[in-house]
């Protein structure tokens, strides 16, 4: 027996097309649901096999069901109720699903607690779906690790290409969940470009926010300074009506503290078509000749960008150049963080665990090689000699030589051409951006003739999401680039 989906289903939906058909007795979240399931048993997990949901919530329905329920008696809690969302799998939730960041050492790990950003997702009435595969430890594990591997989930596939085609990472299965509609929604984590990366190689929108707009409380951490959620998506507007969702002041997170005041519950507002119409964008073509010449550019897809730009009215300056872009970044900050994190995340897990230390860790990988070491452990290796106080001289001058170097460098030159935002092809001002703190969005902008997503970044100032979305939603209406994989 096999069920058969009616044909409201065989398009890609946006969260607008969702709500209005739910509201008209078209279609419940339960069938929602139940579609999505559809599709990852056809295609994600058989089928081509993509790989991108690494667990699945035991309880989906039932919430969908509460949800569809909810709706008669109460009314809607707003744009997200009922709506299908997965999350990476270093997001904590107190639920039935395990949180591992990948891992095999932490593959029986039940979080006694939501993360803060999961309590404001399930608060707006957002159905958690799964979680998403993920390079494990995002990243932290080896040189040599594919991007989208991981020991407990295996390799994660672009839906774009065949299976040597790149995936991006560290969010691999959040981008790829979206891209190939296992979920209307997905979010992911960045340390430098692990949102921007992914969306980028999949074809969809990825939003990196200024550092602090969203709580890190209840992620499996990287770094302290860099460390953020993020939405993931197939349209601008369904990655502001999620981000939104996701901003709060978090009384266990100092970095968000900044934020109160300026965070905004609703960032669709600043979706406008004629958004780039006397925008000043600064267009950075500084990057490296290897960047240049590798398969992630396309010259010709690139200057179409910024003719689309110049059409919709917006003041182009080419050429930009930012001071510090090329300065060579130390790696104290991110190797001297993930130690201390690290450390600190796997020694209040609960005492049945396996591991409570990276030392455990490393051992426990070594005790389980077959499985868990196909490319190694290299950069555990490394930085489990370190000191654990965040003390060391290097350490400190090179968190503040990053954060000066990089927020000077990016503040001097919108300052300096007036700019409200900088363009970058691809993902290339990724590690800038992170070292500052400050915000991201990138988005498709075309394929190249081999049919590899080929897409932008509009970065800025510290809070300037409302103004990234508004150039992005301009951009992304104009031209309409999103095309979905040929999966099927």
């Amino acid at each position: 027996m096999e069920i058969n989906f009616n044909n409201f289903f065989e398009d890609e939906l946006t969260i607008e097309d969702i709500q209005v058909a739910i509201e008209s007795g078209e279609i419940t979240s339960k069938e929602l649901v139940m579609y999505y399931l559809h599709r990852i048993a056809e295609y994600d997990q058989d089928g081509p096999k993509i790989n991108s949901i690494l667990e699945i919530n035991p309880d989906a329905i039932f919430i969908a069901e509460a949800l569809d329920y909810e709706r008669k008696i109460t009314g809607v809690r707003g744009p997200l109720h009922g709506i299908p969302v997965v999350l990476k799998d270093n997001i904590e939730t107190n639920d039935s699903m395990h949180t591992s960041a990948g891992t095999l050492a932490l593959e029986t790990h039940i979080s006694n607690y939501d993360a803060f950003l999961v309590e404001k997702l399930r608060n707006a009435g957002a159905v958690i779906l799964g979680k998403t595969n993920m390079t494990e430890l995002a990243n932290g594990m080896s040189n040599t690790m594919w991007a989208g591997y991981s020991s407990r989930g295996g390799q994660v596939l672009n839906p774009y290409g065949d299976a040597n085609l790149f995936v991006g990472g560290s969010s691999s299965g959040s981008a790829v969940a979206v891209a190939a509609n296992f979920s209307v929604l997905s979010v992911g984590t960045e340390t430098d470009a692990s949102i921007l990366s992914p969306a980028i190689q999949n074809s969809v929108v990825g939003i990196k926010p200024t550092v602090g707009l969203i709580s890190r409380k209840g992620i499996i951490p990287f770094t302290y300074s860099q460390d953020t959620a993020g939405p993931m998506a197939r349209t601008v507007k369904d990655a502001s009506i999620l981000l939104g969702a996701l901003v709060g002041v978090d009384k266990h997170d100092p970095a968000t503290y900044k934020s109160e005041g300026i965070l905004q519950p609703d960032y669709s507002k600043f979706l406008d078509p004629a958004g780039l119409k006397g925008a000043k964008i600064g267009v950075f073509k500084d990057g490296t000749k290897t960047f240049y010449e590798s398969v992630e550019y396309d010259e010709e897809l690139f200057e179409d960008v910024i003719q689309t730009l110049k059409e919709e009215s917006a003041l182009v300056i080419e050429d930009i150049e930012i001071p510090s872009y090329h300065r060579e970044w130390k790696r104290e900050v991110l190797l001297s963080e993930l130690k201390h994190s690290l450390e600190n995340y796997l020694s209040k897990l609960p005492s049945h665990l396996p591991i409570h230390s990276i030392s455990d860790l490393i051992q426990f990988n070594k005790r389980n090689a077959d499985r868990a070491l196909k490319y190694g452990q290299n950069k555990l290796e490394e930085i489990v000699v370190l000191p654990n106080t965040l003390s060391n001289p290097d350490y400190l001058n090179a968190k503040l030589e990053d954060l000066y170097f990089s927020q000077t460098g990016i503040d001097y030159t919108l300052k300096k051409h007036d700019l409200d935002a900088i363009l970058f092809p691809s993902y290339i001002g990724s590690t800038i951006c992170a070292k500052a703190g400050y915000p991201s969005i990138a988005l498709p902008a075309g394929y190249k003739e081999s049919g590899r997503p080929f897409g932008i970044t509009f970065a800025g100032s510290a809070f300037s999401e409302g103004i990234l979305i508004k150039f992005a939603y301009a951009f992304e209406q104009a031209t309409k680039h999103r095309k979905s994989p040929k999966i099927i």
